[in-house]
């Protein structure tokens, strides 16, 4: 089914952007339908996602856009490049942080300009009672979001389907437990 967790959580991490948001960096991109949402709010956007095929796509999807803007799709591992220090207002990393080490988090931040916000969106594996007891609470909620969409997709003109993606952005399940990316992120917090 069409239903994407990521999109689903685009409209609540957009008002988390700055008001004078001059710069973004998407890190994990995917096929850079987030990256496009930041630049239609008029913000220079870089994105980086290290699988080829996503970008070339990214770029694909953008070109048929008639947005002013278009992120600068950059195929590249974001743990091998050297960003440049207190330059962007607002990152994000939608669930792609469990594909790279954590301490990665280090770099965004120190990338983030004065009063920038980092965003993450992230994925972590049931390993407690109440892990488990959250994740079957969603399974309804999942089952009327997919359904939701599924019907709204079948309405919507067939000229509207026609920005769908082709290829799906790699998928790697998360590994590190949620109490430790809490403690890890205390580390790096200073609290």
């Amino acid at each position: 089914m069409p239903f994407d967790h990521n999109d689903h959580y685009h409209r609540l991490l957009l008002r988390q952007v700055p008001r004078d948001c001059g710069a973004a960096l998407d890190v994990g991109c995917g096929t850079g339908r987030f990256a496009r949402r930041l630049a239609h709010l008029g913000i220079e956007v870089d994105a980086i996602d290290p699988s080829e095929e996503a970008m070339a796509e990214a770029r694909v999807l953008s070109g048929r856009t008639a947005d002013d803007r278009i992120p600068r799709f950059r195929h590249a591992d974001v743990t091998e490049v050297e960003l440049p220090k207190h330059h962007y207002d607002f990152i994000s990393c939608l669930a792609s942080l469990h594909h790279m080490p954590f301490g990665t988090v280090a770099a965004l931040r120190d990338a983030l300009a004065p009063g920038g916000v980092l965003v993450i969106l992230g994925c972590c594996p049931e390993k407690t009672w109440l892990d488990w007891v959250w994740s079957l609470a969603a399974v309804p909620a999942n089952a009327v979001a997919r359904l939701v969409v599924t019907i709204k997709d079948k309405l919507r003109p067939a000229a509207a389907a026609t920005g769908q993606e082709r290829v799906k952005a790699p998928v790697r399940q998360p590994t590190v437990p949620l109490s430790q990316i809490c403690r890890e992120a205390a580390v790096l917090g200073g609290g």
